[in-house]
């Protein structure tokens, strides 16, 4: 499996190489995270590792939320433990904000802690987010397109999109045609982050540029497969 992590987006700042260049980093709190279950091919159809970040308060989880990561009793279970059904090993932690899984074979058990230490040695990395959410735009934001001349017949038209449609036939819209709607809030994966720092202590990930998200946003971060 290629090493991963979750974290969550703290801020851009910058910091200095030796020969005195400031270099754009965003600061990530990456970690630790605990191994919440893992998945394999006999059970599941697939091979993966479910990851927990951040803890949540007891009284704010939901009932599935507290039996994801312990032992709950209730009828289900204890009809699959009379039919000698073996129960899913559970980690025993607090319930988690933000869960994901990471695909590839598996080497951690259920319950291990996961530190950004597991970073250690890698150049570059892949970080995953929600991007920003900028509600409905038009075409021209949405999509960069130019506009309507501004000479020439255009009037008060300059940012409307014109016609969309195909003629007689076949008399529609096509499926697909960029226009105005929503903008942003999509999951994108920015890729070949060069690592430019690791603080272990204060379980910090620096990586050169920006990532997808607010400051507070959640993103998995794993090893970029990404040659070059």
């Amino acid at each position: 499996m290629s090493k991963g992590i979750l974290g969550r987006k703290v801020g851009m700042t910058q910091v200095y190489e030796q020969d005195g260049r400031a270099v754009p980093v965003t600061v990530i709190q990456a970690g630790p995270c605990h191994v919440l279950q893992v998945k394999t091919v006999d059970r599941d159809g697939y091979e993966a590792v479910q990851l927990g970040f951040l803890d949540k308060p007891r009284r704010l989880a939901s009932r599935a939320e507290r039996g994801q990561v312990a032992a709950i009793s209730s009828k289900r279970s204890n009809k699959l433990k009379d039919a000698g059904v073996a129960a899913v090993e559970k980690p025993e932690c607090e319930p988690k904000r933000f869960v994901r899984e990471f695909r590839g074979p598996v080497t951690d058990a259920v319950g291990a802690e996961i530190k950004v230490t597991v970073l250690e040695g890698m150049k570059s990395v892949d970080v995953t987010g929600i991007s920003k959410g900028c509600g409905f735009s038009g075409w021209m934001k949405r999509h960069n397109y130019a506009g309507q001349r501004a000479t020439h017949g255009v009037k008060k038209v300059h940012r409307h999109p014109g016609g969309t449609s195909a003629g007689t036939y076949p008399g529609r819209v096509r499926k697909g045609k960029k226009g105005a709607g929503q903008y942003g809030n999509d999951r994108i994966t920015m890729r070949n982050l060069k690592v430019v720092r690791i603080d272990s202590e204060n379980n910090l990930l620096l990586v050169r540029g920006a990532i997808p998200g607010p400051n507070g946003g959640y993103v998995m971060i794993r090893e970029t497969n990404k040659v070059g």
